[in-house]
């Protein structure tokens, strides 16, 4: 009789912060997880996904969101914690430790079918060959996914001093290991070397629903933003090309039939995160409530994508193709006002609830969400070309993604002249009042862009601005802030609307852009992030 498959190996216990059952935390399971058959490794990797996300997180702590009111009720004590940048110390189902447990359960998952594929004599069959292709981009993607959190942005002036996270690569077999932190530098070459091991051997033969998996295009995408972080600008657009293929527009989010939907927030976000839109890449479920956060109530909205960044810095401000509204983009944005309530959205997050006792009305808030789109490759291809000075090339994938998602773009092609006569010339934000803010911002990576003005660094503001449009609700935009050492204000919208005051300001080498890992994990011996 086969022993039971354990979904978190014992890697977990060493490093959990939180889980949905604390008992299961306090004892070690009696028997190893026992995988021996190419179905229980399949199985496995089912469960090699992340269920919970850093969308929330990232939205509060980004250039998205501002303080509206300072008495305004809604609001929480964990997330006036994640506003402002605070080592938290609470638990919430958004929360970046239960990130963090989530994504080392799904890296022991990884490592279990791994083992489980070895000790079947290794990848002969073609089942196993592509499963331990999937166990490996698994295990890279959430690696990546914690180093990114949890660190500061790669660079390759600091990263190799920089703490990183702990890196598994295979199962424990101790109840309390004590891991290394690492440097982000040295996360960053095992990241590169599982890919480039996966990566020949990937394939879809097994997969019953692909968008759910590392499919072919999914890994090429992940391959190119990981090359765009770790600055190996070639290798990010070679991922990106075989990602979107000869023809990307084919492979683009069909703005225009999303704009031709009714105006009907279940068949819009059920649209934007269906299976068979081919501009979703791979799709994951989570537990939480991020749609709750980022949608048309009052929850929590204390701190919200106000009117005045939409009007002045992304998706009502004007840009490169003129005036903006809400009606300017086929993928429509919708505002509201209520007492304590103003704020301007996309609606692209599903909400759901999964009952544990329907009879007493309990259960889990979930969502579904893309972890990877063509549309974010397109955009990551456009900086890779920028980075190596193909400027007509990049501006090639600047006017695509525009002319697909912006109406009043139709028939404009942006060229590198263009790019830098509209952007050389807007203010950047802050410069003259720290309240007033632009669609521009002074950029500081530790990465060589030129002067301001200049034509790299004014495409380079143009692609932040699509991009920050792009993945508005998705909680990128957090480490284009961290890559670019973009410096954030805090700001409290007054009921006029208008930036009334500063409390604290993200500064550019602060050490507040790597998240504090979890208390549990600090208690248990870990060594923490620096904080001034």
């Amino acid at each position: 009789m086969k022993k039971k498959i354990y979904l978190y190996s014992i890697a977990v216990l060493s490093l959990l912060s939180l889980a949905s059952c604390d008992s299961f935390l306090d004892k070690m399971p009696d028997n190893r997880a026992e995988i021996d058959t190419e179905d229980e490794v399949q199985k496995i990797l089912v469960e090699a996904y992340t269920d919970h996300d850093y969308i929330v997180v990232n939205e509060l702590m980004s250039d998205n969101t501002d303080r509206y009111l300072e008495d305004n009720p809604n609001t929480g004590r964990y997330v006036e914690s994640v506003y402002n940048w605070s080592d938290v110390t609470e638990s919430d189902n958004e929360s970046s430790a239960r990130f963090w447990t989530s994504c080392y359960g799904c890296i022991a998952n990884a490592n279990l079918a791994l083992e489980g594929i070895e000790r079947m004599g290794g990848p002969t069959t073609l089942v196993l060959r592509e499963a331990k292709a999937e166990a490996l981009l698994c295990r890279a993607f959430h690696h990546f996914l914690l180093v990114n959190e949890f660190c500061m942005a790669y660079n390759s002036k600091t990263s190799g001093e920089d703490l990183g996270i702990p890196y598994l690569e295979v199962p424990e077999t101790e109840l309390n290991p004590k891991h290394d932190r690492s440097t982000v530098a040295e996360v960053y070459k095992k990241i590169d070397r599982d890919i480039q091991e996966a990566l020949p051997i990937m394939g879809e033969s097994y997969f019953a629903v692909p968008k759910y998996h590392f499919n072919k295009r999914a890994a090429y995408a992940f391959a190119c933003r990981f090359y765009l972080y770790y600055e190996r600008w070639a290798d990010a657009e070679k991922y990106a090309d075989l990602c979107l293929g000869a023809d990307p527009s084919i492979l683009l989010r069909d703005y225009q039939k999303m704009g031709e939907l009714p105006n009907d927030y279940a068949a819009r976000v059920n649209h934007y995160t269906g299976v068979d839109i081919a501009a979703n890449l791979l799709l994951t479920t989570t537990y939480g409530y991020p749609a709750r956060f980022l949608a048309n109530n009052s929850s929590y909205k204390k701190f919200a994508h106000v009117p005045y960044i939409a009007e002045h810095e992304d998706i009502l401000a004007n840009n490169i193709w003129g005036a903006t509204s809400t009606s300017s983009f086929y993928d429509k944005g919708h505002s509201y006002n209520s007492s304590n309530a103003t704020y301007v959205i996309f609606w692209r997050l599903p909400r759901d609830f999964e009952y544990t006792n329907p009879v007493a009305g309990t259960g889990y808030h979930r969502s579904v969400y893309p972890l990877l789109t063509t549309d974010e490759c397109l955009l990551n291809r456009a900086e890779a070309r920028i980075m190596q000075g193909k400027y007509d090339a990049a501006a090639t994938d600047l006017t695509l993604w525009m002319t697909n998602c912006v109406k009043p773009a139709a028939g404009l092609t942006l060229t590198p002249s263009s790019i830098q006569q509209f952007y050389s010339t807007v203010a950047y934000s802050y410069d003259d009042d720290p309240l007033v803010s632009t669609i521009k911002k002074h950029l500081h990576p530790q990465f060589e862009i030129g002067e301001e003005g200049g034509i790299k660094e004014s495409m380079l503001q143009c692609l932040l601005s699509f991009r920050r449009i792009e993945t508005m609700h998705m909680g990128l935009r957090w480490f284009d802030i961290k890559r670019y050492r973009i410096v954030i204000p805090r700001r409290t919208i007054d009921i006029t609307g208008n930036p009334a005051s500063i409390e604290d300001q993200l500064t550019v080498d602060d050490p507040r852009r790597a998240i504090q890992i979890p208390l549990r994990v600090r208690d248990a011996g870990m060594k923490p992030n620096p904080r001034k």
